[in-house]
């Protein structure tokens, strides 16, 4: 089933900085990724976001044109374009630094979508967090709204700082994916699966965690399901948990479960079709991680 998304959130440039010191360009920004995975699945993918009219902001307008995703009229500004430098330690594992103004216009806006979906800095990051949050509020009545607080400590500061926040968005949100590592950065805890499990009180019909490579947990009323990883050669893991994101809407399309309709059946649904979500994103991140940069599959690619 062919779905109709709003992606709202930052698109930049990834600079990316391998072990033994080499350096490329590429667009990036976690939002901008779903929409990309998404878009490259077949479905109808609009993104609100900020770019400028610099070579930059010239890449990326090629990039989500070349997968068919939709720039929203408000997206393009008179400023330089973000960027975010992804240093790569042997494993392939990300640390970032960031160049980031925030401050999307929402203006022209597709009409009625089956899902909106945010991420990462956008959702928390002042002054663009309150349009963000302005857009999710919106949306609610008629769209699934799926969330994945992607958190950038070098960015986002003190956790204590941004918890609030983020937390407003799950209260928001349908789906809420989040990684492992995120969730110790917010609470400062192990008992991580217990903070995902809490968040079902606060709203959402479904809450996933990864947790790179012991796989995947989500919960919904029906309980805990966990399922194993996919194992791949990774080259590296940017845009990993983006395609992830996009690989939970995907399927939850597929089963035709998206728009706000359906929140209650999704928050009942029995734990083997939540297990085969899981396992439709855990196959396209794997995907993913197995080629450099945030390079999501393309429907032709999975038979």
């Amino acid at each position: 089933m062919t779905a109709r998304f709003l992606i709202a959130g930052e698109a930049l440039t990834d600079i990316v900085v391998e072990a033994d010191g080499s350096r490329r360009e590429h667009p990036g920004g976690s939002p901008l990724n779903v929409a990309v995975a998404l878009s490259r699945l077949g479905h109808d993918a609009h993104l609100l976001t900020r770019i400028g009219p610099d070579p930059r902001g010239d890449a990326i307008r090629a990039h989500l044109a070349d997968s068919g995703v939709q720039l929203t009229s408000g997206s393009s500004v008179q400023d330089r374009t973000s960027t975010a430098e992804a240093t790569l330690d042997a494993d392939g594992a990300a640390t970032y630094t960031f160049d980031l103004v925030w401050d999307p216009d929402p203006s022209g806006l597709p009409g009625e979508v089956d899902a909106v979906h945010t991420s990462s800095i956008a959702a928390v990051m002042s002054p663009g967090a309150t349009t963000i949050e302005d857009v999710l509020r919106r949306s609610r009545d008629r769209s699934t709204i799926s969330y994945d607080p992607n958190a950038r400590p070098t960015l986002m500061g003190d956790p204590a700082s941004v918890r609030g926040q983020v937390e407003a968005n799950i209260a928001l949100s349908d789906v809420v994916k989040a990684s492992d590592e995120d969730v110790a950065w917010l609470y400062g805890t192990d008992d991580l699966e217990d903070v995902v499990a809490s968040w079902l009180h606060q709203g959402p019909s479904l809450v996933v965690m990864t947790r790179g490579g012991e796989g995947a947990v989500g919960f919904n009323g029906s309980g805990r399901v966990q399922v194993a990883p996919v194992v791949v050669d990774a080259v590296d893991t940017v845009g990993a948990g983006d395609t992830f994101s996009a690989g939970i809407l995907d399927a939850l399309a597929a089963k035709s479960l998206l728009g706000a309709e359906h929140r209650e059946q999704l928050s009942t649904l029995p734990s083997d079709e939540i297990a085969s979500v899981l396992r439709r994103a855990a196959i396209l991140a794997s995907i993913t991680v197995s080629r450099a940069g945030a390079n999501p599959p393309w429907s032709h690619e999975l038979g």
